[in-house]
């Protein structure tokens, strides 16, 4: 099969970390990067979450309790808000 090139571009300390890491594990960081591509070909996704920011442990709680529904608020004004804020 044919060969072709393909340019990436990415930040300099994330580029050192990735070969660093491909050495570790014996890989280059060329069959690193054809390893994902031919993932993606073959599972028709991306093979890894992608993910925003994981909420912290007081957001992972109001979720908890928005789904037990209960309810807080709503605030007449932003004193309101403010005092239950700070309570």
């Amino acid at each position: 099969m044919a060969q072709t090139n393909v340019n990436i571009r990415m930040d300099e300390e994330t580029k050192k970390a990735f070969d660093k890491f491909c050495n570790e594990i014996g890989l280059s960081v060329s069959s690193a990067f054809n390893i994902f591509a031919k993932t993606v070909v073959r599972e028709q996704r991306i093979p890894f979450e992608l993910t925003t920011e994981v909420p912290n442990a007081v957001t992972l709680a109001a979720m908890d309790d928005a789904e037990k529904g209960y309810v807080y608020g709503p605030y007449e004004s932003i004193d309101d808000l403010m005092e239950a804020l700070n309570a």
